[in-house]
């Protein structure tokens, strides 16, 4: 074989090698969170990695609801961090934290990762979604370890749609009711006043019964 053909053959190798190798990164559990994405945040600072940042609003930009924040977190370091808080600068934004347990801190176990944002994984939510800032725009979040510290990085600002359905607010804001008809209450008094009064026996019997049934 010559020398030019050698080349060649080892360069195609190398590529069916890093595909290959890019490919069983992707597999497992939360492959399609932790997918990189060109336009998602991402830093590294000591031991911890942040990656696939975002801030996900309601589907609907006039929409009333939580938003969320989505992100993988990844500790190179031989000891746990403790997510203490997770801010967002320059709003008054609160953002809640939940392990995905359900109790206790949220843990970046050592050598491992965190994700969150999606089903049955870690949450933070912000309860008034508006707050967080206009879909397309980028926030500041601030984060808070327990052993590296503050940590900050920009974070897009995205609607709860496409590829970030899944990731978005578990809540969604409730259809509202339809306006009471006018003409509904007029009617009642007249009909108050043809029933007989004084009769404690019969005016009693719902309550009974709405108590019974509770």
């Amino acid at each position: 074989m010559s020398r030019s053909l050698r080349h060649g053959a080892f360069a195609a190798t190398a590529l069916v090698f890093s595909i290959g190798a890019l490919s069983a990164c992707g597999a497992g559990n939360d492959a399609q969170t932790l997918q990189v994405r060109p336009d998602n945040a991402a830093t590294a600072v000591d031991s911890i990695k942040i990656q696939n940042l975002n801030i996900i609003t309601q589907p609907e930009a006039d929409a009333e609801g939580p938003a969320v924040i989505a992100a993988t977190l990844f500790n190179d370091g031989t000891k746990q961090e403790v997510v203490e808080k997770i801010t967002l600068p320059g709003t008054d934004a609160t953002v809640k934290l939940q392990a995905a347990e359900g109790k206790g801190p949220l843990v970046v176990p050592a050598g491992g990762r965190v994700v969150i944002g999606g089903k049955n994984n870690a949450s933070a939510v912000i309860d008034n979604g508006r707050q967080a800032g206009r879909g397309g725009n980028v926030q500041t979040v601030a984060f808070a370890f327990s052993e590296t510290g503050d940590i900050e990085l920009g974070a897009a600002i995205v609607p709860a749609t496409g590829f970030f359905k899944d990731f978005g607010p578990s809540t969604l804001p409730s259809a509202k009711p339809s306006a009471t008809p006018s003409g509904s209450a007029s009617g009642t008094p007249d009909e108050q006043s043809e029933s007989p009064a004084g009769t404690p026996a019969d005016s009693a019997a719902p309550a009974d019964d709405a108590a019974a049934t509770h």
